[in-house]
């Protein structure tokens, strides 16, 4: 790997700038070459940081050979904080690097350190910089928790190791931000983050680094492990018993997964570029090893797999921020638990199980969970230990489960409640129930079209389609499509809408024409849930001709009588227009 070895100038006789430039270019070329034969890429990360290291280190010798020193030594450090200071430095990276020292020795070496600064830029690097003390430090990081997050990760370069430990006192949890006022802090900082993405990240674009179950999913875990724990790295979470061994693994594929992604799309770019644009996605694809098959194309296939691995992501991260929020937030609270019926429980707000075996004596069990949350409106959500749980029964949902008239009442039961359809189907989605109940839906989660059309993958389309569907139904959306409500309203079965927004797209991705697909696997839904057998024809009629209405609009003209009287004559009456209109 690289390090200072790396850094041998081209010529003897050239002076530092070009040595540095021919260095730095020489270890870009070589980490692009290693990434190419498959060399893990956390080792490509830290290689280039402890490069950058070596580089920071000889211009600090360079620029301040005779810096001031007292009894206690040096008065100046050299600092990497951010993701250099994690030593996780992508091509791209801006490399944020922290002056830190006394007052009066600042000031004496003003000239050397911005010197210092400009040959940085001159070199190639895009350096983000400050200039502190420690009591400066301590001072801006209690009015920003990125500041504070950000010195969490610092790391001593070079010069005073006094300064640098002076500064990581004055941050820490026993002066400043403790444990639970930056946990409420960095869930609130996530909220806000995923309110900028719109909740969702499985979109045409997705951002590999900010958007929901990406990187900073991640990062999120692990500040609030190093200051709650002082821990360094994630597998501090299997030995609290956060996680378990599995889950760790998981977690870590995932984070090699995505740091893969971003690491290719700075090399193919040049810069730092961390929204897998549309015109990048083809080429990553291939790169990758994706080809063609004869029904899915291969950046369909990479995609595919990035937003799964989102997915997985997200659901680690809501499982731990919960889990953190039992130990450091409602560790002192004491409320018995409040029994709901001998399978579930409420403790501190949240549902869950009453014993660890309930799902494998009750199956069933694991969509009553649901039908819960949407009946019990004071429920915070599910205990994290229970979403464990969940996860980990899934298997048990099979052809026996779902021919089990109980479960089959209970989905049908969660489809007609008035209160949290939406909610309670991306729940379930989250938490791998909604795929392993309905098999044809697991093939679209994370399924993406690569065309400028669909602008999510086919599961979140699908939810966003029943999510407005049930706004046409609640009475407080009224305002925002009048006409839709009012049609609305006219339905006898609204939960038959839902089936075929369900529905309409499921076969998308297996070739062939997915209406008519998808309207065999809604027949199937339907049968085995009991419904009529008109009921069924209509679902059915829903599904295969959803796009009816809509290529009636947009490719017919509407002002000849033959079209409304052809569409009028295959719609047949005003029932099957309302649900179609509304689909």
């Amino acid at each position: 790997m690289l390090d200072a070895a790396q850094l041998e100038p081209a010529s003897e006789n050239d002076p530092l700038l070009p040595q540095l430039r021919h260095a730095l270019k020489q270890s870009t070329q070589r980490l692009s070459e290693w990434f190419q034969q498959d060399v893990p890429v956390g080792q490509l990360l830290a290689a280039r940081a402890r490069l950058l290291d070596s580089v920071l280190g000889r211009i600090w010798e360079h620029f301040l050979p005779s810096e001031p020193t007292s009894t206690n030594g040096p008065t100046l450090a050299l600092v990497a904080v951010g993701g250099y200071g994690r030593g996780e430095l992508h091509p791209g990276s801006d490399i944020d690097i922290m002056i830190l020292g006394d007052r009066d020795a600042i000031a004496e070496q003003q000239a050397a350190l911005s010197d210092l600064v400009t040959l940085l830029w001159d070199i190639g690097l895009e350096i983000g910089h400050s200039v502190r003390t420690p009591e400066e430090c301590k001072k801006e990081a209690l009015a920003d928790i990125t500041v504070v997050t950000n010195l969490m990760e610092a790391r001593l370069i070079c010069g005073s190791e006094a300064l640098f430990e002076r500064m990581r006192t004055l941050i820490g949890p026993g002066s400043i931000w403790p444990n639970r006022a930056y946990f409420e802090a960095k869930k609130d900082e996530q909220k806000k983050r995923y309110h900028k993405f719109h909740e969702t990240a499985y979109n045409l674009e997705p951002n590999i680094k900010e958007g929901p179950g990406g990187l900073r999913d991640i990062q999120t875990i692990a500040w609030v492990v190093k200051r709650y724990f002082g821990a360094a790295t994630l597998v501090e979470l299997v030995k609290h018993d956060f996680l378990t061994e599995s889950e760790y693994q998981d977690l870590i594929r995932c984070q090699e997964f995505l740091w893969q992604v971003r690491f290719a799309l700075h090399t193919l770019t040049g810069r730092r570029e961390d929204r897998l644009l549309f015109d990048y996605q083809r080429q990553l694809a291939e790169q990758f090893g994706y080809q063609n098959d004869s029904s899915n194309l291969a950046v369909e296939q990479f995609m595919q797999r990035y937003y799964r691995t989102i997915m997985e992501i997200s659901r680690l991260n809501e499982m731990l921020l919960q889990l953190f929020e039992e130990a450091i937030l409602l560790a002192n609270d004491t409320d018995e638990p409040i029994s709901i019926n001998r399978r579930f429980q409420v403790r501190k707000g949240y549902l869950e199980v009453k014993h660890a075996g309930i799902f494998q004596r009750y199956p069933f069990a694991l969509l009553e969970l649901f039908y819960i949350l949407q009946q019990r409106l004071d429920l915070n959500g599910v205990r994290a230990s229970t979403v464990r749980l969940v996860r980990d029964h899934c298997h048990l949902i099979d052809d026996n489960f779902r021919a089990d008239l109980r479960a089959r009442s209970l989905f049908m039961e969660i489809l007609r409640h008035p209160n949290r359809i939406t909610r309670v189907l991306r729940r379930m989605n989250r938490y791998g129930v909604l795929a392993a109940y309905l098999p044809a839906f697991s093939k679209i989660v994370g399924r993406m079209q690569y065309d400028l059309y669909h602008v999510y993958t086919v599961d979140q389309h699908t939810l966003f389609v029943v999510r407005h569907l049930r706004r046409f139904y609640l009475p407080r959306f009224e305002h925002e499509f009048p006409h839709c409500s009012k049609v609305m309203q006219r339905l006898p079965k609204v939960e038959l809408l839902y089936i075929a927004g369900l529905y309409h797209d499921i076969a998308k991705g297996r070739g062939g024409d997915h209406s008519e697909l998808g309207a065999v696997d809604a027949e199937e839904f339907c049968q085995r849930h009991d419904l009529s057998a008109f009921d069924t024809r209509l679902v059915v009629w829903l599904v295969r001709n959803h796009l009816f209405m809509s290529l009636t609009a947009q490719k017919k003209d509407l002002q000849d009588p033959e079209v409304i009287t052809e569409f009028a004559r295959f719609v047949g009456d005003q029932l099957h227009l309302d649900y179609l209109y509304l689909l």
